[in-house]
């Protein structure tokens, strides 16, 4: 409901308030003369809305960005949690709809995927800023992987942050690797043989969505057609049978599939609790600093299906009404210094994050560190080679939309298919 609520909100905003944002994004602050975006910016305050459910990423944001901003620039940061990203969408949308064109409650989104394109196409981000940083010569914005979000061109509308590839997590003290599922075909077999031991977070939540379309891409033989455009056709033929299948498995889920974890946070405790045998984890580097907070225990390690794991990059985006749109650039400018983006990849800092600048347009100092970190991962973390030939690219939003309505249609509602 949340999301056909947000689609309506978007063709508000065009019909409604499209013009208005158009003039306030052609007053926004020039990128190109950052001296000046750089003096604006200075004294305001930066309301980042972001997802909170990671206790060990909210740190990283206060412990290593705030600090930072307010000693270089005197701008304070202020972080926003959110149960769902969509709920900051639906916030700028609904004051553009109401004309409110400056002033906005959202100075800066931690966004990607579907999110981006419902404001993307509600000409409700500031484009054209991002490529114009400092920074932004570290990035290589001829990577499809960064010029493309979920198929769809960024248009300097998003700066990237960070990057993430889904992988499944389980317990080395409890099952040995080659006991354990390798695709989705081989976890049906094992779900059935396993009864209880296994459930996923409810879409729209991100890895229960993320889960559920790596399902529907192995059954429809890899993800190559469902990368441009809808075929709607084509997506109704394979989701029906997935929803066929995951209707099945329900009894053998945990609780019989009654009920599904809210979020990731929820399945890690079930997880932890030794409730189920598996859970999952987007980090590049690792779950160290999650066994290290003691989110997971020790044993825990990660693995990828044979069959790969969707990655991506996300991004930060200025809605067209931001208060302190200078400030919200500075803020991207920082999360791109080469020293913040090692730190973040390091699990030690409580992250575990991938990079999103090339490592030959970094320093020699920072390049010795990014190599040390690598080093440094253990079986906390998939062999970054291994991981980087088990990616996956993202879908167009448009079948991750479909996948939550039918998702939750079909399989937690039961509602008969036509």
């Amino acid at each position: 409901m949340r999301r056909e609520w947000i689609a309506a909100a978007a063709f508000v905003a065009v019909a409604c308030g499209g013009a208005d944002a158009d003039d306030h994004a052609a007053a926004a602050p020039d990128p190109n003369d950052w001296d000046a975006v750089v003096e604006q910016a200075r004294g305001a305050t930066v309301n980042l809305h972001m997802w909170g459910g990671s206790t060990e990423i909210n740190a990283f944001v206060d412990d290593h960005y705030a600090p930072r901003l307010a000693d270089e620039h005197d701008i304070t940061l202020n972080r926003v949690p959110l149960a769902d990203t969509a709920d900051a969408v639906a916030t700028v949308l609904s004051e553009l709809d109401a004309g409110r064109t400056t002033g906005g409650a959202v100075d800066l989104i931690w966004i990607n995927a579907e999110n981006f394109a419902t404001m993307d196409d509600a000409d409700a981000l500031l484009r054209d800023w991002a490529p114009d940083l400092p920074n932004a010569e570290l990035v290589d914005w001829d990577d499809p992987a960064i010029a493309f979000d979920a198929g769809r061109p960024v248009n300097g509308a998003e700066s990237p942050w960070g990057s993430a590839q889904f992988q499944f997590v389980y317990d080395a003290a409890r099952h040995d690797l080659d006991e354990l599922p390798a695709s989705y075909a081989e976890l049906a077999d094992w779900i059935v043989a396993n009864p209880g031991r296994f459930t996923y977070p409810s879409p729209p939540a991100f890895h229960g969505t993320r889960f559920v379309k790596q399902w529907f891409y192995e059954l429809s033989g890899g993800p190559d057609r469902w990368l441009d455009g809808f075929d709607e056709d084509g997506y109704a033929e394979v989701s029906g049978e997935l929803w066929d299948l995951l209707d099945e498995l329900k009894p053998y889920l945990w609780r019989e599939g009654e009920t599904y974890p809210n979020d990731i946070a929820d399945l890690d405790r079930l997880f932890a609790n030794g409730e189920v045998d598996l859970t999952f984890t987007q980090l590049p580097a690792g779950i160290e600093a999650q066994i290290d907070a003691g989110v997971f225990p020790e044993t825990a390690r990660p693995y990828v299906f044979d069959t790969g794991g969707i990655g991506d990059t996300h991004y930060l985006a200025i809605p067209v009404n931001a208060s302190a749109p200078a400030a919200a650039m500075v803020v991207a400018n920082l999360v791109l210094e080469p020293d913040l983006q090692v730190a973040k990849l390091d699990p030690a800092n409580g992250w575990g994050d991938g990079i999103v600048i090339e490592p030959d347009r970094m320093g020699a100092d920072a390049r010795d560190a990014l190599r040390a970190v690598e080093a440094s991962l253990g079986d906390a973390a998939v062999d970054q080679g291994e991981l980087a030939d088990a990616q996956l690219p993202e879908t167009v939003g448009a079948y991750t939309d479909a996948i939550d309505r039918d998702w939750d249609r079909y399989v937690r509602q039961g509602q008969p298919r036509g």
